[in-house]
């Protein structure tokens, strides 16, 4: 942290992975934890909880998601009309331009000039999301419309000290506040912004009435609704104009896209202070709290 400027950058280009591929072979020692998980996948194991030893750090994102949908409580029907919404609210964002203020579109070497996100489905709604069939488990709830789909993308954001800012003649478009960065087990990581978020509340002194916008990643409806829920967050207010679940969550640039959106959605309704927050594979949870200048 010590300089005045940065450029915070991101890219993802997820679809030139295999599926399944690491650079790196599991370590042994998780591999009771593996084999617990392994047994959850296959179904009928009942209600997540922690077990005794250690975590299994090397859990599959979709297993994680029905740990807490079990935990939870989330419904299908719940998750299902939070993945409507998504969809719907993204695809209109697209039609009214909104999204225009955000995206620095990119000719191809065929002179294709690509500008707008691929990710979102006109005409989706809970009721056709609901013929899907679960992807992670036999009897297991999500599926691949209340999650997000696998994306490429980048995204970045200039990070500035107010004093170079005033020295380079820049009006910044929002402030830092505060930060929070919390930990937990990774079977449930998709709770991590609970805590992240209670902490930078907590560093602000505000509360979340205070907060005009908030936009917590949606990986999976299963863990956005509880983390609003136990966060006190309305809907009025949680991810207005669409999230991953429509967009897409090209993991090395969500934080970036995630702040980018917010910074537009607090210009666009003309509202102060935003709450951005991302669940992390692995067990973390991160958030930070912004005001519009």
């Amino acid at each position: 942290g010590e300089g005045d400027c940065f450029i915070a950058a991101g890219v993802e280009t997820v679809s030139r992975y295999a599926s399944g591929a690491s650079d790196i072979a599991p370590n042994a020692i998780f591999k009771p934890s593996g084999e617990r998980t392994k047994a959850r996948a296959a179904g009928g194991q009942g209600v997540w909880s922690a077990a005794a030893g250690l975590a299994d750090m090397y859990i599959a994102m979709g297993q994680t998601a029905e740990n807490v949908r079990e935990l939870e409580g989330v419904t299908r029907l719940e998750m299902d009309a939070f993945g409507a919404r998504s969809q719907q609210r993204a695809v209109a964002n697209q039609e009214n331009g909104f999204f225009d203020r955000e995206i620095s579109p990119l000719t191809l070497p065929n002179g294709t000039v690509i500008s707008k996100d691929d990710g979102p489905r006109a005409g989706t709604t809970a009721e056709g999301l609901a013929g899907l069939k679960p992807v992670f488990r036999p009897d297991g709830e999500i599926t691949a419309g209340n999650a997000c789909p696998l994306n490429d993308g980048a995204a970045a954001v200039v990070v500035m000290s107010d004093t170079k800012a005033k020295q380079l003649g820049i009006k910044p478009l929002a402030r830092i506040v505060s930060s929070g960065v919390s930990g937990l087990n990774p079977e449930i990581m998709g709770l991590g912004p609970i805590e992240a978020c209670r902490q930078a509340l907590k560093r602000a002194g505000m509360t979340i009435d205070q907060i005009d916008l908030v936009e917590i990643n949606e990986a999976f409806a299963a863990q956005v609704i509880p983390s609003a829920k136990h966060l006190g967050i309305p809907m009025e207010k949680l991810n207005i104009h669409g999230g991953a679940i429509a967009l897409g969550h090209p993991f090395g640039m969500t934080g970036a896209r995630i702040m980018t959106t917010l910074i537009n959605g607090l210009q666009h309704t003309d509202k102060r202070f935003g709450l951005e927050s991302m669940c992390v594979g692995g067990g973390q949870g991160m958030a930070m709290i912004i005001e519009r200048l």
